[in-house]
């Protein structure tokens, strides 16, 4: 079998065997419903109560803001929807205001929302030619009417930041303040969120993208904000989220933030010099160009777009070689569609149709990059010449 090198960590993160390990007490026989009163019914509750101090830690927030859920587009769903079913209950207006570069969990369910109730609107906030949120833009659209702003932290297929403080900055310089929610997902494997997060309401987070499982996440609250739940029944998680809470699933999201905390600043040191290593060996390609390279990047993301050449080709060229990576756009009847980030951006479609995403984590190796340049370079030289 031929070698893989795995460059599509912001898609899914290898699960980590720690995680494994941590999970695995919870997936086999008597596991007990955590709302119970007898004993493995309390061991249950006790290791996702664990897994919640867990959880708050790794936000800097109080172990009662935490609401696990089934995965971060479930706690996205939440947090729009949740706060703005409540919002309208009481206002003649609702509008939800969101970045032109969110994630379609945030995107799809401010839509949904406005789709569904007349006086629910959605409100679009520009972003500049590098992809960084326009303060005039969120400040034009800000106002008493609106139940909640929502910026992502990073942006999951740049790997840009976003400039939270100046966000939660003119969302209370409204009249009674306005509740703003971040998408901390492709964050939470490289920036420190205690700190990044420290202003923002309501947070989101997913385990896959950090080493742990599919379908689990979690929304963290940093105060009693008032929201309904969108899964109702049971009154488990505070009331915020029907259903039998799975153990296992928190027990893997704990263990992966844990990992992560712990070994943040060396793989950001590491990485780093990859992300350096890349970006300055690609731009030597024929057409390529780095996407915003003057601005502030997670580490593990390389963002690039080629001229005269499609996505699909470089994607099965490299698939082909063991490479795997992400186009970053998405295709609507097998033809090329330019992704709504990098239209945003105010890229043309031609140019975003040879866009390029690579993504590492903790497990990628110097002699990875190094196989991926090699590869990428011959894979170019043969699509440009035609050899």
């Amino acid at each position: 079998m031929s070698a893989q090198y795995y460059f599509d960590h912001a898609a899914s993160a290898p699960r980590r065997d720690e995680v494994a390990a941590a999970m695995d007490p919870w997936m086999h026989g008597v596991v007990g419903n955590p709302s119970g009163s007898h004993r493995a019914a309390r061991e249950a509750r006790r290791a996702v109560e664990e897994a919640r101090d867990q959880v708050a830690e790794f936000v800097g927030a109080k172990p009662g803001g935490v609401i696990f859920t089934a995965g971060g587009t479930e706690s996205c769903h939440l947090a729009i929807a949740g706060v703005t079913h409540h919002h309208r209950r009481t206002h003649e207006k609702s509008a939800i205001v969101i970045s032109r570069i969110e994630h379609h969990a945030v995107i799809d369910a401010a839509e949904m929302m406005a789709r569904d109730f007349e006086n629910v609107s959605v409100r679009y906030v520009d972003v500049d030619h590098e992809g960084v949120l326009d303060f005039e833009s969120l400040r034009q659209v800000l106002d008493t009417d609106v139940a909640v702003v929502s910026v992502m932290s990073v942006n999951n297929e740049t790997g840009i930041c976003q400039p939270l403080d100046g966000v939660s900055a003119l969302a209370n310089a409204v009249p009674n303040g306005v509740l703003t929610h971040t998408d901390a997902v492709a964050a939470a494997p490289w920036l420190y969120l205690p700190m990044l997060t420290a202003t923002t309401d309501m947070i989101s987070l997913c385990a896959h993208k950090i080493g742990g499982p599919v379908n689990s996440g979690a929304l963290i609250l940093r105060s009693d904000i008032a929201l309904d739940a969108m899964v109702p029944g049971g009154g488990q998680e505070r009331g915020h989220r029907g259903g039998t809470v799975d153990v296992a699933a928190c027990v893997g999201l704990a263990e992966a933030v844990r990992i992560t905390a712990e070994e943040l600043a060396d793989v950001n040191d590491r990485v780093i010099d990859f992300q350096l290593r890349l970006c300055a060996a690609l731009s030597f390609l024929p057409g390529c160009e780095i996407t915003a390279p003057g601005v502030g990047k997670v580490p593990g993301t390389v963002h690039v777009t080629f001229e005269g050449i499609a996505s699909d080709e470089l994607l099965f060229l490299l698939d082909q070689e063991g490479v795997c990576v992400s186009a970053a756009s998405s295709c609507s009847s097998g033809a090329g569609v330019s992704s709504h980030v990098l239209a945003a951006m105010g890229m043309s479609p031609e140019r975003a149709r040879g866009s390029l995403r690579l993504s590492m984590g903790p497990e990628t190796t110097s002699e990875e990059v190094d196989a991926l340049v090699g590869i990428l370079s011959s894979v170019v030289y043969r699509l440009t010449t035609g050899a």
